[in-house]
């Protein structure tokens, strides 16, 4: 079997992370951190584009990692159009959209840009993003809200959730097309999709306002609630936007975002802590149930991910409201490093087809 070198790149807000890969082997890794005051130099996100490529080529070198080797370059995707799951070789129609941030700037937007400059380097290799949030497969029913100047959008965690399926498909031989799972990823956003037979039909709006709340995020919020608190004269849009993103969820209730400190409060008794806690953990069963109601009740697993499964005290909550739709199964953490350069691998052996953006 052919020998290929992969390098994924995760950029995220105060770090960029890489790592390198032999065929499945994991051969070097790293996440490179960023000041704050470092990042604040730049007005724009994909203005860091220089500044963490160097920093990356670098990191190489020192390791004596050689650049004429990778056959494949995989960054995180970042906001694009909605697009249907796969792997996407990096195009100029998307570097422009990423570079202008037309659907919204991020630092994941900087994968793809990072990755196309690498590779243009070198002869025969390749760049790639995979699975990006903006994976959008959603049946047409799904769209529809109570308004029709609110249509229900597709942003959720799919590079782990696909992932994650596609893993315990194969740990069971069944090929994930004939699968029908929910998944539910719980992280400092979190998202519950109904796969259905490959495709994720339906699933929370993890960004900015739907499903659970999380460590840092609202979720849903009572609708006629937030249209007074908008039009009271005492928030600006940009302080709305932060109570639910960055600022809502567990933020807004017990004034961390770090789950691990809930955690303690909680094994140490207290009484506003493990209410909480509990809370999150019934908004999540809520979600998994009315995705059991979208699968027809024919589920054949429910997938726990994302680093808030590392608790065996929350997804045991979450456990004793679900467990009676179908198995649970637990894959705490989210490896999006082995997640991208995987999708790669499935490229350069042939086993997938890299689909274009448009």
């Amino acid at each position: 079997m052919a020998s290929y070198k992969i390098l994924a790149i995760n950029p995220g807000s105060t770090s960029t992370k890489i790592a390198v890969f032999e065929n499945e082997q994991l051969q070097f890794s790293k996440s490179i951190r960023h000041e704050t005051e470092e990042l604040n130099r730049y007005a724009k996100v994909a203005h860091q584009f220089e500044f963490r490529k160097e920093l990356i080529v670098k990191e190489l070198a020192e390791q004596h990692i050689m650049l004429s080797d990778f056959s494949a370059i995989v960054g995180r995707g970042g906001l694009l159009k909605p697009i249907p799951s796969g792997v996407y070789e990096v195009n100029q129609a998307m570097t422009d959209d990423l570079f202008q941030g037309r659907q919204g700037e991020h630092a994941s937007n900087l994968g793809g840009l990072i990755a196309a400059d690498m590779a243009k380097e070198w002869p025969g290799c390749k760049a790639y993003i995979a699975d990006p949030v903006v994976v959008d497969e959603l049946q047409p029913i799904a769209r529809i809200s109570g308004h029709p100047a609110f249509e229900r959008i597709s942003i959720f965690h799919a590079l782990n959730q696909k992932a994650v399926a596609k893993n315990y498909a194969r740990e069971i031989n069944i090929a994930y097309e004939d699968l029908k799972l929910i998944v539910a990823h719980l992280g400092g956003g979190i998202s519950v999709g109904a796969h259905c037979e490959g495709r994720v039909i339906d699933v929370n709006n993890a960004l900015d306002g739907d499903g659970p709340f999380s460590p840092e995020r609202s979720g849903s919020l009572p609708a006629y609630a937030l249209a007074k608190l908008c039009f009271s004269g005492d928030y600006t849009l940009e302080k709305v936007r932060k109570m639910i993103v960055g600022e809502g969820g567990l933020v807004a209730h017990l004034g961390t975002n770090q789950f691990i400190t809930v955690c303690e409060w909680v094994e140490k008794g207290q009484t506003e802590a493990r209410l909480i806690f509990e809370a999150m953990a019934y908004q999540v069963a809520k979600a998994i149930g009315a995705m059991a109601v979208v699968l027809k009740g024919e589920v054949d697993a429910i997938l726990i991910t994302g680093g808030m499964a590392y608790s065996k005290l929350f997804v045991s909550l979450i456990q004793e409201q679900v467990a009676f739709l179908a198995q649970v199964k637990v894959y705490p953490g989210e490896d999006e490093m082995t997640a991208l350069a995987m999708n790669g691998l499935a490229v350069l052996r042939g086993e997938e087809t890299p689909k274009e953006y448009l």
